[in-house]
């Protein structure tokens, strides 16, 4: 796990290796354990890159890495998790044992056809220096990250957007229609940042700049179209497949040159991968949780951490450390924080960096398996109670954080990249039953802006993570082979029928199941009390630091550019704090401004 940095230009670029050193230096982070710059063509184009060593730790692996005897080059982020078997089938004279030279080799013989065979996670540049010709390419799901900026005469791309910024040869300008999109997903979807001429290279995406710098892109890897509704099907069979593909899965991530844990909150999601985990290892398993003085589940952490006698680290955060680090870990992120558990998981990142440098974590398990009942039944929400309206209308009321009466009112920019978004998915909505749609978005978007959360809060802290419930595999295993009540399951007919009456905000997880292959595959594993709590999420308590959030944000917003007028700022919290997620509102707005005071009040350029 590393980080990467590059330019590729039509002309010479003064001090090219000089920038792509600073480049690499702005995020050190990534990668302490080595740092190179390689020039890729002569004055025009130079790779660099930050090395987080993680398999195979001599620095013969150490990148940006040229082909044996030739002139091709990768600068390389990511695990390829079955990279061994790759390399029985590739004639490269390799040189070292690690997975970089693998990728470097099947792209060199096979070209991008040979990412179809890959199971991992990764985002590279390679150099083609027989067609002269940068690819940009990031892996099936989006889990490591890839920005760039085009002007058609040059490319710059970095893992973070900070390196594109260090490389001084662009500006930093906000993207004000990007602030919508935050507000509204609590992320900028791809391929769209909050600057200017600054994308992210899509997920399954490949971006090509030929020898006169024209882009094209296409994508390699699509989320499945084949969704199961069946109604007739073997429970029994259906849960020890799933048990299968989900332990392959984590065991895939578990190769590693270096010391491995999990994340362990208490949830069954975690506390799943932590006993497969556990059950996996030959040596003992270090396990973490972190959580406030007065909210925290370190009660259910404790009794998986028993069962499976793991190393069990505890951590506390309060108000005061909480605060003080936004701004912080917004320098790392280069966006405004999403959602209010980064600051804590940054926190433990840097905690359990003492003892480990891979960490398992659950994201995904949600999006995989209809986790968020509220939003998932929205389908049958529709049917019962709304079908005179649009369902993508319907849903969205439910799925948007910010409402969107709030963000016209209040935040300045057009509306150009919501209106194409609305049209984008409205149109594919209308080929698809509902219930696929919902499954379809959240694995589109919204895992989205969980990864991004969680590579900024283990990057900073020269952490890998390692997301098994976003195994390509498993995602295709569970949208065609688990039937859709397997995911959400009723209790009984009784309850589908009370249901019906109700919306889901009132019924989920009183009347149904969410995740209930999942949950009844974890009966093997873990204590029913941690199987059968109601789901919290990470909790923040936002609520109880009203007080001192109210004061930031009377400080911070006043005057603040992209706010539409300058005196609004008590109306708006007021407006906030009137809705149910108030807190969260405020604390989000604070971000933006946070945000935007560091990066948009200085110059790049040098």
């Amino acid at each position: 796990m590393c980080g990467i940095n590059g330019v590729i230009a039509k002309s010479p670029v003064k001090d090219l290796k000089r920038r792509v050193h600073n480049m690499n230096e702005s995020i050190v982070h990534r990668g302490p354990d080595a740092g190179n710059v390689l020039e890729v063509t002569d004055g025009r184009g130079a790779f660099g890159h930050r090395r987080l060593s993680i398999i195979d730790l001599n620095a013969r692996a150490d990148q940006p890495m040229r082909t044996e005897g030739g002139k091709d080059a990768l600068t390389y982020n990511g695990e390829i998790y079955n990279y061994k078997k790759l390399k029985t089938g590739l004639r490269y004279p390799f040189r070292t044992e690690c997975d970089t030279e693998v990728v470097l080799a099947g792209l060199h013989e096979e070209g991008i056809s040979f990412l179809s065979k890959c199971n991992g996670m990764f985002a590279f540049g390679f150099w083609n220096d027989a067609k002269k010709e940068l690819i940009l390419c990031r892996d099936r799901m989006g889990i490591k990250p890839l920005f760039y900026y085009y002007d058609g005469e040059k490319v710059i791309f970095s893992s973070e957007i900070k390196g594109i910024l260090n490389s001084g040869l662009v500006e930093a300008k906000l993207n004000y229609e990007a602030l919508d999109d935050y507000l509204g997903y609590r992320y900028v979807r791809e391929p769209y940042t909050l600057f200017e001429n600054i994308y992210q290279v899509e997920a399954g995406t490949v971006c090509c700049f030929d020898g006169d710098l024209k882009k094209s892109s296409y994508r390699y890897w699509d989320l499945p179209t084949d969704f199961n509704t069946a109604e007739k099907y073997s429970e029994a069979d259906i849960k020890k497949r799933f048990q299968d593909e989900l332990t392959e899965a984590v065991r895939r991530r578990m190769i590693a040159d270096v010391p491995l844990g999990t994340y362990l909150s208490g949830g069954v999601d975690s506390s799943i991968l932590s006993a497969i985990t556990a059950q996996a290892s030959d040596r003992q398993l270090h396990t973490y949780t972190i959580g406030f003085p007065d909210m925290n589940e370190f009660d259910y952490a404790q009794m998986v951490a028993q069962r499976y006698g793991t190393l069990h680290h505890e951590i506390l955060i309060n108000e005061e450390e909480y605060l003080e680090k936004m701004e912080e870990i917004i320098g790392y992120k280069d966006a405004p924080l999403g959602v209010p558990n980064e600051i804590p998981l940054a926190v433990m990142s840097r905690v359990l960096k003492e003892n480990i440098t891979v960490v398992l974590s659950g994201e995904g398990a949600d999006e995989l398996l209809g986790g968020y009942g509220r939003i998932f039944r929205s389908p049958f929400d529709y049917r019962n109670h709304s079908l005179e309206r649009d369902f993508y209308d319907f849903f969205l009321e439910r799925y948007e954080y910010v409402p969107r009466y709030l963000r016209d009112k209040y935040v300045k920019g057009s509306k150009e990249m919501r209106s194409r978004f609305d049209k984008e998915i409205r149109d594919r909505f209308s080929n698809y039953e509902n219930e696929y749609n919902v499954f379809w978005f959240f694995h589109q978007y919204h895992v989205k802006g969980l990864l991004q959360r969680v590579d900024t809060t283990t990057m900073l802290a020269a952490v890998e993570a390692r997301v098994p419930f976003l195994d390509h595999e498993l995602i295709e295993f569970a949208y065609s082979e688990i039937p859709y009540q397997m995911k959400l399951r009723w209790k009984s007919e009784a309850c589908k029928e009370q249901a019906k009456k109700l919306q889901a905000s009132a019924y989920s997880e009183k009347l149904d199941i969410p995740k209930y292959v999942l949950r009844q595959t974890a009966y093997a594993f873990l204590p029913a009390e941690v199987i059968e709590r109601k789901k919290v999420g990470f909790p923040v308590p936002l609520a109880a630091w009203e007080k001192e959030l109210l004061a930031m944000a009377r400080r911070e917003l006043q005057g603040a550019c992209w706010l539409r007028e300058s005196d609004t700022v008590e109306e708006l919290l007021k407006d906030g704090l009137a809705l149910p997620q108030g807190n969260q509102i405020m604390w989000m707005f604070i971000n933006i401004q946070l945000f935007c005071k560091q990066y948009f009040n200085r110059a790049w350029e040098y």
